[in-house]
């Protein structure tokens, strides 16, 4: 290990742009980065009350030294966390998966070749666990669905080799009570993020 490097460090959860939301993507104080050994593209766990992985990429200028890692709202659930949380980020090594099975959250789809074929397109290069949550475009309009199944377990990416399963109706993974917990908890993130609005100009005036 190199002087100063750590392998995993705390950070505090902070929202991420609506631009960039929805790719699996995460935001990390560049000290924060340097500490762990990362560079942009690395892919991070990020443990709160559940375990998820993301793609890193640096944090925005005004976040430098504020400990802060910004994600969006389907990345913090995959976490089990609100905004103004901690959480503990370390970098993790992926494996290319071999099969992944998906299914949507709650209606059910029509499921042929060639909407399995578009959802793996979204998806190339996207890491993910089993229990994640992800969005897909279609149509005009998000479509969430929960990775029931990878293979090797573990964090994976979806590559071209990748066997994708799509389940025509939702199936029961057992997340029902933890999501129901951060729903509750999406009370106090609705108030951080007033705060937010209102602090935020007079910490970082333009």
């Amino acid at each position: 290990m190199r002087r100063g490097r750590v392998d995993e460090i705390e950070l505090r959860v902070a929202e991420l742009r609506h631009s960039e939301a929805g790719r699996g993507r995460v935001r990390i104080d560049e000290e924060a980065m340097r500490k762990l050994g990362l560079t942009a593209g690395d892919v991070v766990e990020i443990e709160g009350r559940k375990k998820t992985v993301a793609v890193v990429w640096p944090g925005y200028a005004e976040d430098r030294g504020t400990g802060i890692i910004r994600m969006d709202g389907w990345t913090r659930k995959n976490a089990g966390v609100s905004i103004g949380e901690k959480v503990r980020v370390r970098r993790v090594e992926v494996r290319t998966a071999t099969m992944v099975k998906l299914a949507p959250t709650s209606m059910s789809l029509t499921v042929d070749e060639n909407f399995v074929s578009y959802v793996k397109k979204r998806l190339l290069d996207r890491p993910l666990m089993e229990g994640d949550v992800v969005q897909v475009p279609v149509l005009g309009q998000m479509i969430p669905f929960t990775v029931v199944t990878v293979k090797p377990s573990g964090p994976v990416v979806i590559g071209e080799s990748t066997h994708l399963i799509i389940l025509e109706k939702p199936v029961e993974v057992g997340r029902i009570p933890k999501v129901t917990y951060d729903d509750i908890g999406d009370l106090e993130e609705a108030k951080q993020k007033i705060r937010e609005l209102v602090e935020l100009p007079m910490k970082y005036p333009q």
